[in-house]
């Protein structure tokens, strides 16, 4: 009995040792998984994108890390815009020594874009392969981000990518409106626009902002304008509006309880360009501080309603020319309309003008009327009023910066109500520098001749 009890005690004390061994033997297995996951974590690529929120027109930052040494990567952006199509962009780079790729100083050796480019993944986004023809990206809800998913894939690619294993990927924010914008319908009788105040209780001064002849309401210039501390006034009009259709819109503006009065600007960009200088240069209403055209002309009378001009672009259609690739250039029509119409008299101007431009504009002949432009107010006296900012390679679309550059466009004019491609022209890399350098430039220019907000914009 001795023995069989020892026995047994000898064998629980040797089981005990046992799995005592096997605990330890388990908890080291356990530490040498924790540290393969640890390692695995380490080697594993991150992609980090600063600020992840932010507004349209502020720069990000991209950096890769945890690549092998000089291995070559391709940096993508892809967007699915409001209207459900989707757009991309991507650059070329190689990790340095670090296994580091920073997009905000390293260059792209190829793809959408070269160089050192800390923007090109938006601004040189095209539509992905396969997609409808002649599409512009419009941002048509303001209050919701354009969300750009940004990846980082093994290798130098150029195609395929819905194919391929991203190595990371991060999604990031880009907003036109800053945190405690307002927006206001407004809607008096036929007149419809949208009032986009910035945050606090006010007043601001005031931008009426006109979009070209296209028609609609576009919003999102002007939800970026309150994002900086203007009271912005996005304005629909049609061919039926008169002068005093946009006397109103102003009238309305100026008199709004959170507006500072008789502290406004007028902005258009096209047509939008041209009623800014027929409405300053004759109404008895409409008196800026001061003036922005973008893509304009004097050439471009709207003396009575937008109907005549449109009646009058009819009949000297012929005048359009057509590219090999069946876009429309439009330049020459404008031209010839002075002859019919006189052009306006913008030496009664009595406001600062800023006039921006591209010199590859193939819609309307910018350069050459804001060369007439400031021969007419040197003769009238007012010279010292006008600045003119003229991009090379720029083409008619000047928008807020790092959005796509559209050289061509499928466009429905007022004053043709036919579907078109238009010819805007200009190449993607300059007409990024022109976007990104103009808007800086508005601003100060808005601001020099505005008075300051009360109070400031709050950031994200």
């Amino acid at each position: 009995m001795y023995h069989l009890t020892a026995a047994f005690f000898i064998f629980k004390l040797r089981s005990v040792a046992n799995l005592k061994i096997l605990k330890q033997m388990n908890h080291m297995n356990n530490l040498i998984s924790l540290r393969s996951v640890s390692t695995q974590m380490r080697t594993c690529p991150l992609l980090s994108v600063q600020p992840v929120r932010g507004l349209v027109d502020e720069k990000f930052q991209i950096v890769v890390t945890n690549l092998p040494p000089n291995q070559k990567v391709t940096l993508h952006s892809l967007h699915q815009s409001d209207d459900k199509d989707f757009w991309e962009a991507f650059g070329h780079y190689v990790s340095d020594e670090h296994g580091s790729v920073a997009g905000f100083k390293d260059e792209s050796l190829g793809g959408t874009y070269e160089g050192t480019e800390p923007m090109g993944l938006l601004w040189s986004m095209k539509p992905i392969p396969g997609s409808r023809r002649g599409l512009r990206l419009l941002k048509r809800d303001t209050f919701r981000p354009v969300e750009v998913c940004i990846s980082v894939y093994s290798g130098h690619l150029s195609q395929g990518f819905s194919q391929q294993t991203p190595l990371a990927t991060s999604v990031t924010e880009r907003w036109y409106v800053a945190p405690g914008v307002k927006r206001v319908n407004i809607r008096e009788k036929e007149l419809r626009g949208t009032l986009f105040l910035p945050p606090g209780s006010g007043s601001y001064p005031g931008v009426l902002d006109l979009w070209g002849g296209g028609g609609g309401l576009v919003e999102y210039r002007s939800a970026l304008l309150a994002s900086h501390g203007f009271a912005s006034m996005a304005l629909e009009y049609t061919q039926d509006n008169d002068a005093s259709y946009f006397e109103k819109a102003y009238q309305i503006l100026n008199n709004h309880p959170m507006v500072k009065k008789d502290n406004l600007a007028v902005l258009g960009l096209s047509l939008g360009s041209a009623i800014t200088l027929s409405m300053t240069s004759y109404s008895k209403v409409i008196k800026p501080q001061c003036c922005v055209c973008i893509s304009g002309s004097h050439l471009m009378p709207v003396d009575k309603s937008l109907s005549d001009l449109f009646e009058l672009m009819k009949n000297y259609a012929d005048k359009l020319c057509v590219n090999e690739d069946n876009q429309v250039i439009s330049r020459n029509l404008v031209l010839s309309l002075p002859c019919q119409t006189g052009k306006v008299d913008v030496g009664r101007i009595k406001c600062p003008l800023l006039l921006v431009n591209g010199d590859d504009d193939q819609t309307i002949p910018a350069v050459e009327s804001a060369e007439d432009v400031a021969l007419m107010m040197e003769k009238a006296g007012n010279r010292h009023l006008l600045e003119i900012l003229t991009y090379p390679g720029a083409g008619h679309l000047i928008e807020p910066p790092y959005s796509p550059h559209y050289r061509a466009t499928n466009y429905k004019p007022e004053w043709t109500n036919e579907r078109t491609v238009m010819l805007w022209g200009g190449q993607t890399k300059p007409h990024a520098y022109a976007q990104e350098d103009a808007w800086k430039k508005i601003l100060a220019f808005l601001w020099q001749h505005l008075a300051a907000p009360v109070s400031t914009v709050t950031s994200f």
